[in-house]
């Protein structure tokens, strides 16, 4: 990824994990797979961005854990959305969106 969106992505780590968790409980690889997956290799996160991130939001009581076994038959914890997250989300979310409207009119203005 180039350096000025990685920048561009510092700021949306929580952002992008919890709209990961919309589609149920997940473990750390899962997420950081479905986020570059689902961005066309395009956001990536550094292992210890995405853990930091998980653990935070866990503190806050944003996400639940619980540990299970993933797809490889290996103990992993497994993140979830709770409904505080979930409120966050829709908050954050309609709070990005205007702002990437507004940098978008100015990326395209007349100036």
């Amino acid at each position: 990824m180039k350096d000025t969106a990685n920048n561009l992505v510092r700021g949306t780590v929580d952002l992008v994990v919890l709209r990961t968790l919309v589609r149920g409980p997940m473990h750390g690889f899962a997420i950081a797979r479905w986020i570059r997956e689902g961005s066309d290799d395009e956001v990536r996160f550094e292992d210890a961005a995405l853990y930091q991130s998980l653990h935070r939001m866990e503190r806050q009581g944003l996400v639940s854990s619980s540990w299970g076994r993933s797809e490889n038959n290996r103990r992993a914890r497994f993140y979830a959305l709770t409904p505080k997250g979930r409120r966050r989300l829709d908050d954050e979310s309609a709070a990005f969106r205007s702002y990437a409207a507004a940098v978008t009119r100015l990326l395209e203005g007349d100036g």
